[in-house]
C-alpha cells in the first residue's frame, strides 16, 4: 500500500467541484477509498429519525468525504504538491514548491 500524501490535521485547498478554492483542515482520511472529509467542504444535510443519540431527530448537517485528488496541500499559504524523501533513515514529507520538510 502507498504511503498517502494528506494526513489528518493538513490544511488543503479544494481544486475541483462546487467548493473550488476553499480551504479547510482536515478532519479524517479514508485511505481504502482515496477519500478526504475537510472542516467546511462539501457540506450535505442529512435528515434523521429520533435516537437515543439525538431524541429529537430532524435535519443535521455535517461534511461529506471528497475524493483526495480534488484537494491540494497548502504550505505558507500557497498550494503545493507533496513529496518524500529519505532523511538518514527516516522518510518525510516535503514540500515540491520549496523543498521544506512538512513533517
Amino acid at each position: 500500500m502507498a504511503t498517502c500524501k494528506i494526513k489528518k490535521g493538513d490544511t488543503v485547498k479544494v481544486i475541483a467541484g462546487k467548493d473550488n478554492g476553499k480551504e479547510g483542515k482536515v478532519i479524517a482520511v479514508d485511505f481504502k477509498n482515496a477519500k478526504v472529509t475537510v472542516e467546511g467542504v462539501n457540506v450535505i444535510t442529512k435528515h434523521a429519525k429520533p435516537s437515543a443519540a439525538n431524541p429529537n431527530g430532524g435535519i443535521i448537517t455535517k461534511e461529506a468525504p471528497i475524493h483526495i485528488s480534488n484537494v491540494m496541500y497548502v504550505h505558507k499559504g500557497k498550494t503545493t504538491r507533496v513529496g518524500f524523501k529519505l532523511d538518514g533513515d527516516k522518510k518525510v514529507r516535503i514540500a515540491k514548491s520549496t523543498g521544506d520538510v512538512i513533517d
